[in-house]
């Protein structure tokens, strides 16, 4: 057989010979079509007699491009506008009673369109009440494989409500958890909420003082816990709706909060093991403080804001706007040689140039203060910024306490917890804002004579995320986790390979985070979290002693061991700071399975089969999970780690609640108006400045609101973008457009069961039967590959293809004909219930509100009992479907497929060459120079005819003349297609497509 198969025929064949008539029902709309970079150009319909000029197909082609960037402007401009016009003629909902939990009545027909909120109904409360989620009911399945798939949902903070990052997590792994399941595995899928330590505190913060004008410390501890805990109540349940109405197909029955008794008795026990294995340790070090928040914050919550030079910032507590990005130069004399200083300096470092060696060691007086300070030089300090002697400040500034520690110098902490001054800087300072005390600083070395200028100065500044404020480093006694060890024991595993990281790109990153990883702080000055089960050994003139223990008692016991005396005669104080967040966190694969305690979720789910997240949480979430579990587990948490790209709007910008473009999933999948947005943003905890920039930036971008799209499109859209790559930039009209697609389904199967009756007999299949078959198979294993490698793009890719192309386009419109034919051939529906059928459970992973809605209507195959529920039916294989009795063509027809693929685009596309009449009468003749390829195509001359608009299709013999007065266009170097014309020749030069439709009879090649 030559290179040439059938199917590329079809395509050039149907590409020349297609007449500008209206569209079949499935047709995608003409300007949202791209040309393919691997389909080569279609040759033009030609006779000896007649030339063509090719500007004319230049003009044209610039004229369509012209078109289509014109319609893409009008369709980003006003797309919301658009669709909330269809959309209310296009609604329809299901008012059917149902009690909750109930099976959805399917008896009625199809409402004639695709409607999100029909779909949608009832069915996710019938899938939790069934328990198709529990692990406990695959076991029972038919198809069950024995195996295990266990994953637990990235707990997001139960301060609000989610967005479209954590949409995008969900329709990952739910899409992941329902193709194991389908496939047989016992799957268990955890669901969880973080209590958020410093960001729900400053929540509750916000709204005591809004409501009531109550600050937190007029409050008691534990009546300012039972505001928290009220919140919690009230607001917590808002995840787990969003995570229902996003067919997250979790296991509710082991939902877990990181505060609940569990999980509160896991990070106890992890404090008490780490503390006894010398990884745990309290020490006065430099800290991340936020002065607004008044604790410790971790790296994570400090966002790195560069500045090009002079700026000027509001932060909270400060009256006016405050300076950064400057470089001040102040004089003072030592021997006569200028410095610059600041009343926290504890001494002046100079560049170690031969020229400056003489004033090493040497001393000067503070102008401000009086004290004395000492001169060093040292490597560290940069010859081209300023006059090459810098201060040293070692109790504010990680750099500096480095160099202070070469050089034995002593910390002095000038800055207190809430920003203002300690008494160490003067009474003339004491007890002001640092930044105001700056500006008094200022004018005094002004009158003194001592300030030499400003210039800017390019910096990074550290930015407190949860409060805005500046980040300050303090010298606090804190809890510190060791995590040297721990950290090179998690590079090792995925050194080695044990732990595998996906796109593998984030290795470099891992590696190079945990060879430069520092003691990490676990201590928060905050009410809510975890408190810290440690105790302060009370006895006058002695130092500090801590004892840790699981409870008081226990506490004691290890007090009075350590100090000689009865545990009853000492008096003991809890440490009332808490644990940082990602403490508990950090637990999570394995404190929601019980741990500590030996359970049989423990034992039979951990480690976990995979954890899936956000790339963003790599080094803060992922690394300590690793480390904490291999110490205190013995284990890997999990062998293979599933890292998505951050989600931004179409602009590139950073989701941000202050930009206005933090969108509820729901707004997308339910619609939203613009009012209604407007109203959500005032409802939240915005500032008025932050609210009235997140306003303005809403209406700009949602300016007639968000269109309904469904649960079913936001998640295909969300998963068709691949793992590998930067940012995911994503906008509403592309949700939209897969809207359009669940439309095209739903179309699909309305016409299939149409077709089908009762009864299904089975029956030798038409080629082109075979054919979309192999195409279903080749479907099922692409989707296969995809899911294996948890590549989800390449799974909707494939499915994207066969409904609309292979199935919708192409073999619908060719058994149209066969189904209208008495007595109907029982063959066409049977492959059409078998496309629904396996295409439905193909799909169900990604759409399951639309595939179950859609297959629960479908009849049952005989002999086998049907499953309760496509969440449950097996998934489709490549395997099963290729053996299937009757596939016998199926060789054929992959040779066919490229071809028959291409057939509907090439007759979308057109070619504006030649006008002809009377084209559906016209009859066609194909010739190979190959006599081996004339049986190949004889089997599908009945679909070319039907998919090409065109007359009778015939073979020409090899080597025969061609037929006198018929135009001839090569469809490759083998093959050749000839048709009649009935030519009326007018003047159509410069006349465009639309011009020629209009008339009825024009044949526009």
């Amino acid at each position: 057989m030559c290179s040439v198969c059938v199917e590329q025929i079809l395509t050039r064949f149907q590409a020349l010979l297609m007449p500008h008539l209206p569209l079949a029902s499935f047709r995608p709309p003409l300007w949202g079509l791209r040309p393919s970079r691997g389909l080569p150009r279609s040759h033009p319909l030609s006779t000896q007699s007649e030339p063509h000029g090719s500007h004319i197909t230049r003009r044209n082609r610039e004229a369509k491009q012209k078109r289509l960037r014109e319609k893409q402007a009008a369709l980003e401009a006003g797309i919301a506008r658009k669709s909330k016009v269809r959309g209310s003629h296009s609604i329809v909902l299901y008012e059917i009673p149902t009690e909750p939990g109930e099976k959805k009545d399917v008896s009625q027909p199809l409402p004639p369109a695709y409607s999100p909120r029909y779909v949608e109904a009832a069915w996710y409360p019938w899938w939790v009440r069934e328990g198709f989620f529990k692990p406990e009911y695959q076991t029972q399945l038919p198809h069950a494989t024995g195996e295990t798939f266990s994953m637990c949902i990235p707990p997001p903070n139960v301060t609000g409500s989610l967005h479209i990052g954590h949409a995008l997590t969900v329709a990952i792994q739910d899409a992941l958890v329902r193709w194991h399941r389908m496939r047989g595995d016992q799957v268990l899928w955890v669901p969880g909420s973080d209590h958020a330590g410093i960001a729900t505190q400053a929540v509750v913060e916000k709204q005591l003082w809004k409501e009531r004008r109550v600050r937190r410390h007029e409050l008691s501890r534990e009546e300012f816990l039972r505001e928290v805990w009220k919140w919690k109540d009230e607001k917590g349940g808002e995840i787990c709706e969003q995570l229902r109405a996003l067919g997250a197909s979790l296991d509710w029955d082991r939902e877990c909060f990181t505060m609940d008794p569990g999980s509160s008795a896991a990070v106890t026990e992890a404090f008490v093991r780490l503390h006894k294995a010398g990884l745990l340790y309290r020490n006065r070090q430099l800290v991340n403080w936020s002065c607004a928040l008044r604790s410790a914050i971790s790296d994570i919550e400090v966002e790195s804001r560069p500045l090009p030079g002079r700026t000027e910032l509001r932060l909270p507590g400060c009256p006016t706007p405050v300076s950064f990005g400057l470089l001040v130069s102040v004089a003072f004399p030592v021997d006569g040689e200028p410095a610059q200083t600041f009343p926290s300096h504890t001494c002046l470092s100079l560049i170690p140039f031969p020229f400056l060696q003489h004033l090493h060691r040497r001393q000067l007086r503070h102008p401000l203060t009086g004290q004395l300070l000492p001169l060093i030089t040292d490597s560290a300090v940069q010859p081209h910024v300023g006059t090459g002697a810098v201060k040293v400040t070692p109790a504010h500034s990680p750099a500096d306490a480095e160099l202070g520690a070469r050089h034995g110098l002593s910390p002095l902490s000038v800055i207190a917890e809430d920003g203002t001054m300690t008494s160490l800087c003067g009474d003339w300072l004491q007890g002001l804002h640092r930044f105001v005390a700056r500006g008094k600083i200022m004018s005094a070395l002004r009158e003194r004579g001592l300030f030499r200028g400003l210039q800017d100065h390019p910096m990074v500044l550290p930015i407190c995320s949860r409060s805005g404020d500046v980040v300050e480093y303090l010298l606090k006694s804190q809890w510190f986790v060791r995590c040297r060890e721990m950290g090179d024991r998690a590079a090792q595993a995925v050194e080695s390979g044990a732990l595998e990281l996906s796109p593998s790109f984030h290795q470099k990153n891992w590696q190079h985070w945990f060879s430069h990883i520092g003691d990490w702080c676990v201590s928060r000055q905050l009410w809510w979290g975890h408190r810290i089960p440690a105790y302060l050994v009370v006895e006058e003139h002695a130092e500090d002693c801590w004892v840790v223990g699981r409870t008081e008692a226990e506490a004691r016991e290890v007090a009075a061991e350590l100090t000689g005396r009865p545990g009853a005669e000492l008096t003991l104080a809890r440490d009332p700071d808490v644990l940082d967040t990602w403490f508990s966190s950090a637990l999570f694969p394995f404190s929601t399975l019980g741990w500590p305690q030996e359970t049989q979720d423990l034992a039979r789910f951990y480690p976990l089969s995979l954890l899936e997240t956000g790339s963003d949480l790599l080094l803060f979430w992922v690394g300590r999970m690793v480390m904490l579990g291999m110490q205190l587990t013995g284990q890997l948490p999990f062998s293979k780690v599933l890292l998505h790209s951050m989600v931004r709007d179409r602009q590139g910008r950073k989701m941000s609640k202050s930009l206005g473009n933090v969108l509820d999933p729901r707004d997308i999948i339910m619609n939203c108006p613009s009012q209604v947005l407007q109203e959500k943003l005032e409802d939240g905890n915005l500032d008025p400045a932050e609210l009235a920039i997140a306003a303005a930036a809403q209406r700009k971008d949602f300016p007639h609101g968000i269109p309904e799209c469904g649960t079913d499109a936001l998640r295909f859209t969300l998963c068709s973008h691949g793992a590998l790559g930067g940012d995911l930039h994503l906008s509403v009209s592309e949700i939209l457009s897969s809207r359009h697609f669940c439309n095209k389904i739903w179309n699909a199967l309305r016409f299939i069961l149409n077709a089908l009756g009762e009864k299904f007999v089975p029956h030798p299949l038409l080629p082109v039967d075979a054919w979309i078959l192999s195409c279903l198979a080749r479907t099922a294993r692409e989707c296969e590959r995809g899911f294996l490698t948890r590549e989800l793009s390449l799974v909707t890719h494939a499915l994207h293809h066969f409904w609309l192309h292979n199935l919708c386009d192409v073999y619908l419109e060719a058994v149209k004909p066969v189904l209208l034919r008495s007595p109907r051939l029982p063959g066409p529906p049977q492959v059409l219930f078998s496309c629904a059928d396996v295409g439905l459970r193909l799909l169900a992973p990604l759409m399951p509100f639309l595939a179950e809605e859609l297959w629960q209507r479908l009849p049952p195959r005989p002999g086998a009992p049907p499953a309760p529920s496509i969440s449950v039916a097996p998934y489709p294989s490549a395997r099963s479907l290729v053996s299937h009795a009757g596939w016998r063509e199926e060789g054929k027809a992959w040779r066919a497929e490229p071809r028959v693929r291409r057939c509907r685009v090439g007759r979308e596309a057109g070619s504006d060459v030649l006008t002809l009449t009377d084209s559906l009468s016209s009859p066609v003749l194909l010739q190979s120079s190959e006599p081996g390829e004339q049986g190949l195509f004889e089997a599908f001359l009945e679909p070319l005819g039907t998919l090409g608009y065109c007359g009778a299709v015939g073979l020409l013999p090899p080597g025969a003349a061609a037929p006198s007065g018929w135009a001839q266009a090569p469809l490759s170097d083998t093959i050749q297609v000839y048709m009649e014309l009935q030519v009326t020749r007018r003047d159509w030069r410069g006349r465009s497509r639309r011009e020629c439709g209009e008339e009825g009879k024009w044949w526009v090649l």
